[in-house]
């Protein structure tokens, strides 16, 4: 069984993807161990409550300097014997030795085709709305394994979206999520855990 730390910043839409696809069968393998947000209020944590799952807020204001707030995170993790952390909508730059400590088992998922519209600066609504200023006619999602980069890790799997006429960044963001996203990140957990066996 595949213990997932899902890591979350917002809605925690990717989230209840994640529950849903565990819910329905097509995540098969892996549970959610904990919920982890770097804001108190998140709507995520909610989502994580209603689904009966451990839930936490741990926020880098909380400690002197971004080491102690590491070295928290990986406590919280390995307290639970989480084997694969999941960026869904994660927005703290992890410091590199988190990343060090869970080597090719963190991913994260980036809603453009990696190497567009990637990079520091780019998340949320800023990465639709650069998509549009450029005038490409297709964008998506990316799911890749996290390194000490900014978007820079191996890329697992990738998803196509097209731009329409019309389009508004809230409108391409809510397609590449629908159409992308939360079909990409639970086939890519389902595929690691088929993996590990």
């Amino acid at each position: 069984m595949l213990r997932l730390a899902v890591l979350v910043s917002g809605g925690g839409t990717n989230l209840q993807a994640i529950i849903d696809a565990i819910d329905s069968g097509k995540i098969q393998n892996a549970e959610i161990a904990v919920v982890i947000s770097n804001k108190e209020g998140a709507y995520a944590l909610e989502r994580a409550n209603k689904a009966s799952i451990k839930s936490m807020y741990i926020s880098p204001k909380q400690f002197s300097d971004k080491e102690e707030y590491s070295k928290a995170m990986v406590e919280a993790i390995n307290g639970v014997n989480a084997d694969l952390v999941v960026l869904a909508g994660f927005l703290v730059v992890l410091p590199k030795s988190f990343v060090d400590a869970f080597d090719k088992k963190i991913i994260n998922i980036h809603p453009s085709l990696i190497p567009s519209f990637c990079g520091d600066g780019f998340y949320g609504l800023k990465v639709h709305e650069a998509a549009l200023n450029r005038g490409v006619k297709v964008t998506g999602a990316t799911v890749h394994f996290v390194d000490s980069g900014t978007d820079t890790g191996p890329i697992i799997a990738q998803k196509a979206v097209y731009i329409q006429d019309g389009d508004t960044p809230e409108v391409l963001q809510k397609r590449v999520m629908e159409e992308a996203e939360w079909i990409l990140l639970p086939e890519v957990i389902n595929k690691l855990a088929k993996e590990r066996g």
